[in-house]
């Protein structure tokens, strides 16, 4: 692990100290990332150096690049996809007295960086005692507006602390430019991702510029704009020197003066649109940050945020380092879709080119339900732009020889951009995935059927599961040559976790249809195409082994060889040393599959077999995945295995700010982030959201005092707070009452009318079950 030294905190996330150790320092530009789904800055210093990658990205602006097969195929992919860097403008020098700062060159005397979690600014405090003997102070505040959604805005201030300093400042509003995330040794992918803007027009005035352009291949418009306010000091001027802008500052600095620079950055993109009109959005925005100025800018951003905490809170009492965790989860997973539009959340957000930008069933797997739950409106969002992508999907599906629509396993603007086919388009569960996703989202807002194109979607996932489904001699149904959600186990028959989850949606289809008969009509759905749904999901089948007791992941996969793990301890992520075709021949795991049935289709098994079932797969489970903590800490709550849900929990959390994995460097883990709070929720909560009324079942296992948290259920604001003498339930806002069943028991929830229930015990049957040698929850 390369994890920074941060202190602990419950509202803040701060660096005490500087470390210009590659690996760390590329960590903490992700950490300290700022984004607000539609524009997001990586947290890198002021100065150009020390950086591993500067990068400042818009959602949705990417440039395609060729896709290359050893061997042609039908129904490949022609090309991928890549989110490219817009022009970057946190770059800020400074020269006092001749000499240029930067940590390595001048190491300072105190370096803290801090990011405030209420109030959504990433804060720096540097002192360096200069040659001449001052000692130089600056204090930079950087912050992209979550209210002004095309602003980026940075607070540079400079003070001669003990002595004077001529100070000069050179501010920098970088050319377009893209850094490679890919290049699979092509040179015509780091050709296209290298310059992937042609620059179209570019301008400078005394205090800022701008510059917009359009990418050569995906045709997307953009443009930037920098301006600049200055207090004690004298701008020279702005020059444009190889399509960069660069303004200058100075000042001659009495003891205790400072000089104040406010820069101010907007941005703007349209596919297919003109730059010179995104570059007039762009100065627009810039204009209209100017106009209202700093404090008024940071009092907005105090105040969104004050209302996110208010409606999102999340608090764990005996675990400050958890506590601080979440709420920084809590924070970036808002963040990342708060002002999002027309474009997808992807795998790490804004926030690293890991993915290369892409969003993925996880986003819909874990993302999207903690957001219907904290932030309905964002959630929206996130899955207009998932329907707006139903055309392609119908594409994709005839190109398949299929019927209804087929979603892309990842993208950027909904084409299918993965080469890799046993991993994407054999992993048909995405489209079951993006139907609960749709189905959970209608049950928590109440909204209706035909919102958001859920009607649509449901009826057309039917009718492809219907052309790939096939009935047996004996009646049975079943989907062959599918890969499940654990990536080490590839086109098999029969994955469990892909039936089950066929199953319900084939049957939320049809509950559809039922409430929705003019809908229906209207996308030709008779009463005979309904009937065939209900009867495959009668149908499914779904692999069980009498012998052990427990459901194989797939058909024969309880036969398959055992994994030597003791003899492989060292060898992790198993994919980077062994062969997929030896992996896909044994009992190994990259992350929770069955297990994650258990959690998303848990009415399907007893307890005795979640019991049995948990027991095997975590003993096969090697989670070379950062989705497979989440889940398996929720499964184990649900066991009873508190403390080790704990464990895992905790692992989920912590992942960026400890670095678990080792590639925090590439962005943040989004959905880890989410399954964190869902581990919480609806682990140690016991909370379910995919029935007619809100359920929980809370624990709280040996290593917490307390849990509180809440979440938006149908247009209500509830609290549940969970201590040793019991839970409350509590309704904070919206119409009552609310029903709700804890444990089993149905209660009225009403504003100013809270229910208590008393905490009931763990009731594991089986002993807490093992994990692979060396594969325990890292933390």
């Amino acid at each position: 692990m390369t994890a920074a030294d941060l202190d602990v905190d419950p509202w803040q996330v701060r660096a005490p100290r500087i470390d210009v150790e590659p690996d760390r320092l590329a960590v903490l530009e992700s950490v300290f990332a700022l984004s607000n789904g539609y524009l997001g800055v990586r947290g890198t210093l002021d100065e150009d150096t020390p950086s591993q990658l500067r990068g400042t990205y818009c959602s949705g602006v990417f440039e395609t690049y060729p896709l290359s097969y050893p061997e042609g195929g039908y129904g490949n992919p022609q090309e991928g996809q890549a989110m490219v860097s817009v022009a970057d403008g946190t770059v800020i020098r400074t020269v006092a007295d001749g000499t240029a700062l930067d940590v390595t060159g001048v190491p300072p005397e105190q370096h803290e960086r801090t990011l405030d979690l209420r109030a959504g600014t990433l804060d720096r405090l540097v002192r360096w005692r200069l040659p001449s003997g001052t000692m130089l102070e600056v204090r930079s505040r950087r912050m992209v507006s979550l209210a002004e959604r095309s602003v980026c805005v940075i607070r540079y201030a400079v003070r001669a602390v003990d002595g004077p300093a001529h100070v000069v400042l050179r501010s920098e509003l970088a050319r377009m430019v893209g850094r490679p995330a890919v290049t699979k040794g092509d040179p015509r992918v780091a050709e296209a991702l290298s310059e992937p803007f042609e620059l179209m027009t570019d301008h400078h005035h005394r205090t800022g510029g701008g510059m917009a352009g359009c990418t050569r291949r995906s045709g997307i418009a953009a443009a930037a704009v920098v301006d600049h306010a200055v207090e004690g000091g004298v701008v020279e001027g702005t020059e444009l020197r190889d399509h960069a802008v660069r303004t200058t500052v100075s000042a001659d600095l009495a003891t205790g003066e400072e000089l104040v620079l406010t820069k101010v950055l907007g941005y703007a993109w349209q596919r297919d649109g003109q730059p010179s009109g995104q570059l007039d959005l762009a100065e627009a925005a810039v204009a209209s940050a100017l106009d209202r100025g700093w404090e008024a800018l940071l009092e907005e951003q105090r105040v969104v945020l004050e209302e996110f905490w208010e409606s999102a809170d999340v608090e764990v009492d005996g675990d400050p380092e958890l506590q601080q965790a979440l709420r920084y989860g809590l924070f970036q997973l808002f963040c990342a879709a708060a002002r999002i539009s027309g474009a997808p959340v992807g795998a790490k957000g804004l926030t690293g080119l890991g993915y290369d930008g892409h969003t993925f069933w996880d986003v819909e797997g874990f993302v999207v339900p903690a957001l219907s739950l904290l932030r309905p409106q964002a959630a929206t969002q996130l899955l207009r732009w998932r329907a707006g992508t139903l055309d392609e999907a119908r594409h994709r599906a005839r190109v398949l020889d299929l019927e209804g629509a087929s979603f892309a396993w990842r993208t950027i603007d909904g084409h299918e951009c993965s080469p890799y086919w046993p991993a994407s388009t054999a992993a048909m569960h995405v489209n079951a995935d993006i139907c609960r996703a749709f189905w959970l989202h209608h049950n928590v807002t109440a909204s209706p059927f035909g919102d958001l194109s859920v009607f649509e979607i449901l009826v057309e996932t039917a009718r492809l599961w219907m052309s790939m489904g096939h009935r047996d001699a004996d009646g049975g149904w079943h989907l062959l040559g599918m890969t499940g959600p654990d990536e080490y186990t590839g086109v098999v028959d029969d994955n469990v976790f892909t039936n089950l989850m066929v199953r319900r949606n084939l049957m939320r289809a049809a509950e559809a249809v039922a409430h929705e008969p003019r809908l229906a009509q209207e996308m030709g759905v008779g009463a005979e195409e309904v009937e065939g749904w209900r009867d495959a999901a009668r149908r499914v089948h779904v692999p069980w082994d009498d012998r052990l007791g427990v459901h194989p992941m797939n058909t024969g996969f309880t036969t398959y060889r055992e994994w030597r793990f003791e003899e492989h301890r060292d060898s992790y992520p198993l994919q980077q040393h062994h062969h997929y075709a030896k992996i896909y021949r044994r009992q190994v795991l990259k992350q929770a599959d069955l297990v994650l049935a258990l959690w998303w289709c848990r009415e399907d098994f007893t307890d005795e077999q979640v019991a049995s079932n948990l027991d095997y797969y975590e003993a096969r489970t090697v989670r070379d995945s950062s989705l497979s903590a989440a889940v398996q800490s929720v499964v184990c709550a649900h066991a009873g295995h508190l403390d080790l849900a704990l464990r895992y929990l905790r692992e989920c959390a912590l992942i960026d700010l400890r670095d678990v994995r080792g590639d925090t460097a590439d962005g943040l883990h989004l959905a880890a982030i989410a399954g964190s709070w869902l581990a919480l929720v609806q682990g140690l909560g016991g909370l379910r959201d995919d029935q007619p009324e809100l359920e929980l079942a809370p624990r709280l296992p040996a290593g917490l005092e307390r849990t509180a948290y809440q979440l938006t259920w149908r247009g209500a604001l509830l609290r549940v707070e969970t201590t040793r003498e019991g839970t409350t339930v509590s309704v904070h806002r919206g119409e009552g009452p609310v029903t709700v069943r804890i444990d089993g028991t149905q209660v009225q929830v009403d504003v100013d009318a809270p229910v208590t229930r008393p905490l009931l015990p763990p009731e594991p049957l089986l002993p807490q079950p093992r994990q692979p040698v060396g594969r325990e929850p890292s933390t």
